[in-house]
């Protein structure tokens, strides 16, 4: 039983579970400090290996924007494309090893790390095959849903040369979830600096040498990630630091599937429910009046947007490693210290982001458009996105927490009622019924996340970390995964 006091938002004294056995665990100023450490040495390659993986996607548009516009609309439409019906759903299934191989790593049964990586690559490879075939019809299904038809089989020729990707970007996504949950950062980090770095070769080659022009740009794609999943795969083959992590190939991966899917469900359903909420505001900003500004416009916000999602989802990976691998340890009440330190963190770099963007707001366009009228109206558009990126970190940390627990599906729920209950919904009132345009179908994704913020909230707020601990020793130690919420 915690003693009086002991709910205050900075902890300097709490009692573990362990107290009923006469052993109370102290945390106080030594104990935030270390955390700190923790979290910082996390930091720096975690945010660096996000970055350089979305600088080649962006490196691969840069080089088709040089062969017309036709070409840039194709490759633009087909990244989308693939994004909704496939990365995305790579990056959703992939994030339930930050659960089970967090807990496996905390509670030092490093064995099992192993089998849940062979489990979700098992997993992961095989929606990949349905997938694929969707993204092979990508030219007839845009065709069906009204597209220009030119630009659709632009994008349908783009997104055959993309499957392979697509089979590289799953088992990317599990293998690192498999070095993060260990706290094995640095190679992540220059497995993606030399991948990014061989880009820019591979793209020249493939777009103006090999006379592929875009096509070479989504072969180049798959080629590059192809190499990073081949630096991995050869890390934690021969690294010293893995040898009690990976035992190499084991049937005990088929027996485990049934675990991996349990969570990765949900997982992916909150991943896409909230990325999907996105694509539907480029959807609705082409019904808007002048939607070439519109869209012009929503483009460039997005653009930023996605940029700057790098600290939110740097600190939902650093929360959920934290709480996992505190969880899986046994350590409730340092599993909420993480927390904590987390939400300090992210509010810090949350209101410098926010002031920076206030302050840029009026010249910020021009590395857009020279149009002035597209600059203005950036301007009125990016203290609205500095508004949604503080909400949106302050919400992936929150995620972070739920993932760390394994509560995704109460994420799910969450993501599910927060955006499409009130997030869309509301971007449509205020654009068609109020008509504010642009500015209301973000700020309609503002009212979702503020909503999502919220709900996030109360459930972290009643988790019971005693609980948690004693539900992910559970799932350590046997096949079977609970995942509902028990406050």
């Amino acid at each position: 039983m915690e003693k009086p006091g002991l709910n205050s938002p900075l902890i300097t004294r709490l009692v573990s579970a362990d107290e009923k056995n006469g052993v109370a665990e102290l945390i106080g100023r030594r104990e935030v400090l270390a955390e700190v450490r923790k979290q910082l040495y996390l930091a720096g390659p975690l945010i660096t290996s996000s970055l350089l993986l979305k600088i080649m996607q962006v490196i691969s548009v840069m080089f088709v924007g040089h062969l017309g516009e036709l070409s840039l609309a194709g490759a633009s439409m087909a990244t989308s494309f693939a994004g909704v019906t496939g990365f995305s759903l790579m990056v959703g299934m992939g994030s339930a090893l930050e659960t089970l191989c967090g807990q496996s790593f905390g509670a030092k049964k490093y064995r099992m790390l192993g089998i849940h990586l062979q489990s979700a690559m098992l997993v992961l490879m095989t929606v990949s095959i349905p997938v694929a075939v969707v993204w092979a019809y990508t030219g007839q299904i845009l065709k069906a849903l009204g597209q220009d038809p030119e630009i659709s089989v632009e994008a349908g020729l783009y997104a055959r040369w993309l499957i392979p990707s697509l089979f590289a970007y799953g088992l990317l996504q599990c293998y690192v979830r498999f070095l993060q949950t260990q706290n094995i950062v640095l190679p992540m980090m220059l497995g993606s600096a030399v991948t990014t770095l061989l880009h820019f070769l591979v793209c020249w080659l493939l777009v103006f040498k090999s006379g592929l022009g875009n096509k070479g740009a989504a072969l180049a794609n798959s080629i590059s990630y192809w190499i990073h999943v081949l630096l991995l795969v050869l890390y934690v083959k021969l690294s010293p630091s893995c040898k009690e992590s990976w035992s190499g190939f084991s049937r005990e991966a088929f027996r485990n599937i049934l675990s991996f899917i349990k969570l990765a469900i949900p997982s992916a359903m909150m991943v896409c429910l909230e990325f999907w909420s996105f694509e539907v505001l480029v959807l609705l900003s082409g019904l808007l009046p002048n939607p070439k500004l519109e869209t012009s416009v929503l483009s460039i916000t997005i653009s930023c947007s996605g940029t700057l999602t790098i600290f939110p989802n740097f600190h939902l990976l650093l929360c959920s490693t934290r709480v996992s691998n505190e969880l899986g340890a046994g350590h409730p009440m340092a599993a909420r210290l993480a927390v904590q330190v987390v939400v300090i963190l992210d509010v810090s770099i949350g209101f410098i982001v926010a002031l920076t963007l206030f302050l840029v707001r009026n010249i910020w366009g021009y590395a857009y458009s020279n149009e002035v009228e597209v600059v203005k109206y950036v301007a009125v558009m990016l203290p609205i996105l500095a508004t949604s990126n503080f909400l949106d970190g302050f919400q992936c940390v929150l995620s972070g927490a739920t993932r760390g627990c394994g509560l995704q599906k109460i994420g799910a729920y969450v993501n599910l009622g927060a955006y499409y209950v009130f997030g869309v919904p509301s971007a449509i009132l205020l654009s068609f019924v109020f008509h504010i345009g642009g500015k209301g179908l973000w700020m309609g994704i503002v009212c979702g996340l503020i909503v999502q913020s919220l709900l996030l909230l109360i459930v972290t707020i009643y988790i019971n970390w005693d609980v948690e601990a004693r539900k992910a020793r559970d799932r350590v130690h046997c096949d079977s995964i609970p995942v509902d919420f028990e406050p």
